[in-house]
């Protein structure tokens, strides 16, 4: 589960998929094992839900590279492009409206845009956190 957005720049609406990460962290009883890796360019902690191993990541890069980071981790921790996850923002949708989609384009977004390029696919699922417009 990758949380896009601007590293550094917290409490910012384009960082809102790294605050959902932070939250998903808190709930899943894990928010004080975050730990940069440096191998993706990322904050990482690791879960299990229910059986499952999650990797929660957060791209140490501004929005447009956050696909290098994700690659990376896809191949460090061997996960397909079906098997991630993109917590985004959402400028389309009204602040608060969350939506999930699965594959597609990436609708202007240049976060997802990257995921796409560095992956080779668009086939990541994505709960997309509407921001409405300025």
């Amino acid at each position: 589960v990758a949380g896009l957005g601007n590293y550094g720049l917290w409490g910012t609406r384009h960082s809102v998929g790294m605050e959902v990460l932070d939250r998903l962290a808190r709930q899943l009883a894990v928010a004080q094992s975050w730990r940069a890796d440096q191998r993706c360019c990322a904050d990482v902690a690791l879960a299990t839900v229910h059986g499952l191993e999650l990797v929660l990541l957060k791209p140490r890069r501004f929005m447009n590279l956050n696909g290098l980071s994700v690659a990376s981790a896809a191949e460090i921790y061997s996960l397909g492009p079906e098997d991630i996850y993109l917590v985004h923002d959402d400028l389309d949708k009204s602040l608060g409206k969350v939506a999930i989609k699965l594959g597609g384009s990436a609708r202007g977004h240049n976060g997802v845009q990257s995921c796409i390029s560095a992956l080779h696919s668009n086939e990541m699922t994505r709960l997309r956190i509407g921001i409405g417009r300025p």
